[in-house]
């Protein structure tokens, strides 16, 4: 017993050594110098105090965690070395998990697969685009939401687990409703994928309009758009829709690099605000843009951070027309520290305003055109019963909106 509450002890001590470290950092680039009017160091001894009979690693990160919360910033927090190796393997576009993107239907409420990952143990079992998840592993996924769903379909390599799943195409009855085993594995992706829809446009002609959807921000995200444009033009593409819809961001780096593919000079990209209130613009060097064609980006309330940032980029500097709805409005640019134990400490650093000077951070982004988020059925055509990329996107409201915007740009001459 003694040698047990020994370790615990030792475990604890290396918990208090990351509280400084955590703390020290929060001190030096917090973008509050007043710590949300609090004193800084007060609170350091406080915190050690309550630290000092706890007997767990855990309940010691709880206490971390109670510190940061009082910074009133919700972005600043630390994350242990298991959840930090998780977000690590994420931002390098790998993951261990069954290849499934999801997100919460806006009507519903219900968790809905956006698609599986080609070849990953989810596509290989039959789930697709439009599949509700019901289950994982037992429980019930009302109210949960995406991430949080996310964060149970991940895992070691080699582990199972058991989804119900409702088949897409029908309504929601018992027959309809079936369980799958999966195995997780190492999975590799690209948070890019891209279709062309063949459009006809007012006069009557055919185009070919090139559509990315950027899922999140990862290391990737730049060098699998510049190969998606590349092929898409190859194809004879003329105009081009980047779907934002529910990106959280990730990598602001990354936002700033896809950026740069569609932009040309030294435009500015985003401005940033450090804690002394100073500005200072992050500006292009000498960019050349991949293609000059009609683009218009697609976003709603659940794009955030990074993709706020691109979204006012390529607006801002007058290359794209935003539809959709109101952004997400996380006006904050955090840096990710690795602590000694291998924990990590997320710090907010800089807010940020767009490139014309308008301010994100809990305002979010308004579109120049509104759109729906039903999407259009019939009985030929639903985006759950045509599994075909084009005819799924032609039944989607919002796309539709942006082609006629993209008609409009072409009417104007704005294609060079």
């Amino acid at each position: 017993m003694n040698r047990r509450r020994k370790r615990k002890k030792l475990t604890v001590n290396r918990v208090q050594r990351t509280l400084v470290e955590a703390w020290g950092l929060i001190r030096e680039t917090f973008v509050d110098p007043t710590f949300n009017h609090q004193d800084w160091d007060l609170k350091l001894q406080q915190t050690m105090v309550e630290m000092f009979p706890l007997d767990s690693a855990d309940a010691a990160y709880t206490k971390i965690s109670a510190m940061l919360s009082t910074l009133g910033d919700p972005f600043t927090r630390i994350i242990s070395p298991k959840e930090y190796q998780s977000f690590r393997i994420e931002s390098d576009g790998n993951l261990q998990g069954v290849g499934l993107f999801i997100s919460v239907e806006p009507t519903t409420g219900h968790l809905v697969v956006l698609s599986s990952v080609e070849g990953s143990p989810a596509a290989r079992a039959g789930i697709q685009d439009g599949d509700e998840l019901v289950e994982i592993n037992g429980e019930r996924l009302d109210g949960v939401d995406s991430e949080a769903a996310a964060q149970k379909l991940r895992g070691r390599a080699g582990t199972t687990l058991t989804v119900k799943v409702q088949n897409g195409i029908n309504s929601r009855s018992d027959s309809a409703l079936r369980e799958v085993k999966l195995s997780r594995e190492k999975i590799k992706f690209s948070p890019i994928s891209s279709a062309i829809i063949n459009h006809k446009t007012p006069d009557g002609r055919v185009t070919k309009t090139g559509y990315v959807k950027l899922r999140e921000f990862s290391q990737t995200a730049a060098p699998d758009m510049e190969n998606a444009i590349h092929q898409m033009e190859d194809q004879g593409v003329h105009s081009y829709i980047l779907d934002l819809r529910n990106n959280p961001g990730g990598l602001v780096k990354a936002g700033l690099e896809v950026a740069q593919i569609w932009l040309d000079g030294d435009e500015t990209l985003v401005n940033a605000i450090d804690r002394e209130g100073n500005m200072q613009p992050i500006n292009m060097v000498d960019g050349h843009a991949i293609t000059h064609d009609p683009l218009v980006v697609l976003v709603n309330e659940g794009s955030a951070s990074a993709s706020e940032i691109l979204a006012g980029a390529l607006h801002d500097n007058g290359r794209a027309i935003l539809v959709g709805h109101k952004t997400f409005g996380k006006g904050r640019i955090q840096t990710v520290t690795e602590l000694h134990d291998g924990s990590a400490l997320f710090v907010t650093v800089a807010k940020y305003l767009s490139p014309a000077l308008h301010d994100i951070d809990k305002v979010g982004i308004t579109p120049d055109v509104q759109c729906t988020t039903d999407m259009l059925t019939s009985p030929k055509e639903s985006v759950l019963k045509n599994k075909s990329s084009s005819s799924s996107l032609e039944a989607d409201s919002c796309i539709l909106v942006a082609e006629h915007e993209l008609d409009v740009q072409e009417s104007k001459g704005t294609a060079s």
